[in-house]
């Protein structure tokens, strides 16, 4: 740990896992990724069958559920990542926002390598992931002693180490919510109140879920204009629905682009494609909201990392972005998603 920098020199900056920044500094930015994790939950079996070696020949089958792989909800190849980094930096991507939090096991020395060697900014997150992933500890914490913890991470050192997380989340939320997750999040309401963080929101998988996320935190006295929900494009499928929550304030975060099949491994719905997000941002830029909204793929497994027949953090920008632009999207309207809504949500107040 190191001593806390003051506020006032932390407030009108980025806290990267290499030091404060100039916002300006910043190029076009992730703001959901994961570059080291373990996703894989606390009792989940670990079989020679399930570790078996992914390849493009199964990468298919493992990621419809054909053929269990444990291996595959773990990122821990800081080379073959960084390899991946440098690929999106290639493609004109600037920064990732990476939010392994507290029950996936963050490697926040891992990530400052990864930093090094690419010269990409990395912002990290802090607190908890859903309650399945919590320690049996976690139950008997008080809400202040999670705040303390997310401060510690913000201005000190996160994880056993002096490298500073510089936005709080993904906050783990369920449908329904639990206690020890209510408690979290109002650890973070705390934090950021103390630190000038935004929040990021991993939701329940429920359509009302984030609306009872946001009015939680109205009601608790957060600040909805630093509040970031996750995930929209695996929750959220109607019109009335998606713009309902814009109008709250919040940012909406569509973070699974590169997801092109409708099959969803842990819930029975039908995913949208990229088209389909690409018409979503559409939806919420004509309805005045287009400096509410901010994309990401989320990648957590490996099966989406180019080297394993995936897409990697490359896409949006090789990919997506050409395609907005064909779709009628203006230069400013995708700076307003990619580069001046991350700098001011990433920015410390």
């Amino acid at each position: 740990m190191t001593a806390p920098i003051p506020k006032e020199q932390r407030s009108g900056k980025v806290q990267t896992v290499l030091g404060l920044v100039d916002p300006a500094t910043l190029g076009a930015t992730l703001m959901h990724e994961h570059l080291l994790i373990d996703l894989n939950p606390p009792e989940a079996e670990v079989t020679q069958e399930s570790e078996s070696e992914i390849t493009l020949c199964n990468c298919w089958q493992i990621n419809f559920g054909q053929q269990r792989s444990t291996r595959n909800y773990r990122l821990d190849n800081i080379e073959v990542v960084a390899e991946e980094v440098n690929e999106m930096r290639e493609a004109g991507g600037g920064a990732i926002v990476e939010l392994t939090v507290g029950g996936l096991k963050p490697n926040p020395s891992g990530l400052v390598e990864i930093a090094r060697s690419t010269g990409v900014p990395i912002v990290m997150g802090c607190g908890y992931y859903v309650e399945q992933y919590q320690a049996k500890r976690n139950h008997e914490r008080a809400v202040e002693d999670f705040a303390r913890e997310m401060i510690q991470q913000l201005t000190e050192g996160a994880w056993g180490t002096s490298v500073k997380a510089g936005i709080i989340g993904e906050i783990g939320c369920q449908n329904p919510w639990t206690d020890l997750e209510k408690k979290v999040m109002r650890g973070a309401l705390i934090a950021q109140k103390d630190t000038g963080a935004s929040i990021s929101v991993h939701p329940g998988r429920n359509p009302a879920q984030p609306r009872e996320v946001v009015d939680f935190i109205k009601a608790e006295g957060g600040d909805v204009s630093r509040l970031i929900i996750g995930h929209i494009d695996r929750t959220i499928f109607d019109d009335a629905t998606l713009l309902d929550l814009a109008d709250t304030g919040v940012t909406l975060e569509f973070d699974m682009f590169g997801w092109e099949h409708t099959a969803y491994p842990v819930q029975d719905i039908d995913i949208p494609n990229d088209g389909a997000r690409v018409g979503m941002l559409r939806t919420l830029a004509d309805h005045g909201h287009i400096d509410r909204i901010v994309i990401s793929h989320d990648i957590c497994v490996q099966t989406r990392l180019r080297r394993f027949g995936g897409h990697g953090y490359q896409h949006i920008f090789a990919n997506v972005v050409p395609r907005m632009l064909r779709r009628g999207f203006t230069q400013d309207e995708v700076d307003a998603i990619l580069v001046r809504n991350p700098r001011r949500l990433l920015t410390l107040c």
